[in-house]
């Protein structure tokens, strides 16, 4: 084989081999960069909004909160009214479909409809690339077992109109009941408030929680913004692959969910599976390439070798 064949080829291998070990040496340096999306838990980051309702009797620090119980499992034979009056359980929902539940009360004052200002625009939004009805169920269940059907009605009718999503109408459900089994339910997804009769309204936290098809509590969202990226992430892990593509779920893979902050951030050590995998990957692709095409280039040159010995013998005879 021709010399500078083999060195040539001997030369992409070694920079193949430089390329990877640079590659992987700045994925180390990024994972040990710091970073305030790295999902490491910052002191403090769980800040839960300020409740309505005021009332000197209430503690806000014991009466008020809303705590997160990840993997407790929600009652679903729990029963509620529907908007027509009609008793459902929350197996009626469950089963197929991850859920998205918030609790309010429909004659709130204040953050209610913030909240569920914040699910029009989270399930409105292009990002989130699910539809409320077919890849998931959200569920309105009021705090205030005072409230009617006719009243979860109105308020169905006005976010539906709002939300202007085809077939919403069956996904969105908008739910009342009795003091007993709204109590229930919100101690299951550590949701905390108070009646305050000075007022005639209740003191809560604000936020929402995704809830596994067979129930379980899965993430939460604080406040009354959610992030349609945020969102799907949370969607695809509660669904456990019952929705999202091959793609969703890789994306899920490379972030990790932290409870301080109810966010979901990169996992360092995941991208850097995936990074280093794929670095392997293309560097075995190219030097499988380098070395087909040495050889070829070997094969040509080697024939003309054997031309001139020949042609050397050829004249030794004469």
């Amino acid at each position: 084989m021709n010399p500078r064949v083999t060195r040539r080829g001997g030369s992409r291998v070694l920079a193949a081999l430089s390329l990877g070990v640079t590659v992987l040496a700045a994925g180390v340096a990024m994972a040990q960069a710091p970073s305030a999306s790295s999902g490491v838990p910052q002191p403090g980051a769980q800040q839960l909004p300020a409740p309505v309702g005021g009332g000197g009797a209430i503690n806000a620090a014991t009466d008020v909160r809303f705590d997160q119980l990840l993997d407790s499992k929600v009652t679903l034979s729990n029963t509620f009214r529907d908007e027509s009056g009609k008793t459902v359980s929350l197996a009626d929902y469950a089963g197929k479909k991850p859920l998205v539940l918030v609790m309010p009360f429909y004659q709130c004052p204040g953050t209610c409809t913030a909240m569920l200002d914040g699910m029009v625009r989270a399930f409105g939004d292009e990002k989130i690339k699910f539809k409320v009805g077919r890849d998931f169920e959200a569920i309105t269940v009021s705090i205030n077992p005072k409230e009617t059907p006719e009243l979860a009605a109105a308020k169905k009718k006005e976010y539906l109109n709002l939300l202007g999503m085809p077939g919403a109408e069956k996904g969105w459900h908008f739910l009342t009941g009795d003091e007993a089994n709204i109590r229930k339910l919100a101690d299951e997804i550590g949701y905390k408030y108070k009646y305050n009769p000075k007022t005639d309204d209740y003191a809560h936290a604000s936020g929402i929680v995704v809830i596994t098809p067979d129930g379980h509590v899965s993430r939460y969202f604080y406040g009354v913004a959610y992030p349609a990226g945020q969102m799907k992430l949370a969607l695809t892990e509660a669904g456990r692959g019952k929705i999202g593509t091959p793609v969703d779920q890789l994306i899920l893979y490379c972030y990790h969910y932290d409870p301080q902050t109810g966010k979901y951030g990169p996992a360092i050590f995941r991208l850097m599976q995936v990074a280093g995998f794929a670095t392997v990957l293309i560097l075995g692709s190219f030097m499988v390439l380098a070395f087909r095409r040495d050889f070829r280039e070997g094969g040509k040159t080697e024939p003309q070798g054997l031309s001139a010995s020949g042609a050397d013998r050829e004249e030794g005879k004469k």
